[in-house]
């Protein structure tokens, strides 16, 4: 099952913003992780197709300073919940009213942020994340921030050299990447206790680097959590991910 070309839109503040598609049905909008793409972390392993194939129209933007979105380096561009206002202005874009949210790391964060801010799904996924990512977002900045400007320095088989490796194969722009890390927000406790949908919470076993999933679940008032094989960087290739997700989305 093929992806259609990539589309295009204006987002709130003229940056321009690409997506692409795959089936047809109910929509959901998937969102990927930092220093990744649509096509890298939905399309390339098969978790957008298992979706699709049980009837829903799988929408895959790619986050600006990412992927075929424009890759501004003015910082005026990355303001506090910038991703988040993307997020709303694709939703407003495309007319969605009845639709499914959910991401990956970076997206699973701009997917509770668009939730603290008025968005409206109708199921949720939580994707490679825990509560401690969602609440103290400074940790993961922190990160992030010594890779994107020490490369080139870190030691080999290290997580920053691995997450450097990563950011090669994406071909990432390192100024427009760091721009990122500026529009990361906390998102309170008490917000996260009024996400009120029926969320999954799906992470690998390994996976501690946004802090416990388990925690997240259960932090939900009607989450439930799915284990999956792998850490960060590898439950993302595994065929599992995708099919919890889309057993959780037919179900």
């Amino acid at each position: 099952m093929a992806s259609s070309p990539t589309d295009y839109f204006e987002s709130f503040d003229g940056v321009r913003i690409a997506w692409r598609e795959l089936g047809e049905g109910r929509p959901v909008v998937l969102i990927h992780g930092y220093f990744s793409d649509a096509a890298t972390n939905w399309i390339r392993y098969g978790h957008a197709a298992k979706i699709a194939a049980n009837g829903f129209r799988v929408i895959m933007p790619d986050l600006r300073a990412h992927g075929e979105s424009d890759r501004p380096h003015d910082p005026a561009a990355y303001a506090p919940d910038t991703l988040t206002r993307d997020g709303h202005a694709l939703i407003a874009h495309l007319g969605l009213t009845n639709y499914d949210l959910g991401g990956y790391s970076l997206g699973a964060r701009t997917t509770s942020r668009m939730l603290a801010t008025g968005a409206t799904p109708g199921r949720v996924v939580f994707a490679g994340m825990g509560l401690d990512g969602l609440l103290h977002t400074d940790r993961r900045v922190d990160h992030f921030r010594n890779i994107l400007t020490r490369l080139g320095e870190h030691p080999r088989g290290s997580p920053e050299w691995l997450a450097e490796a990563f950011l090669k194969t994406t071909k990432g722009d390192p100024v427009a990447l760091l721009g990122i890390l500026n529009t990361f927000v906390d998102t309170a406790a008490e917000d996260v206790e009024r996400f009120v949908q029926l969320a999954l919470v799906v992470a690998g076993e390994e996976d501690q680097d946004n802090g416990s999933a388990p925690d997240l679940a259960a932090a939900l008032p009607d989450g439930r959590y799915v284990e999956v094989p792998g850490g960060h960087m590898s439950s993302v290739v595994k065929p599992e991910l995708g099919q919890a997700i889309a057993d959780f989305l037919a179900a």
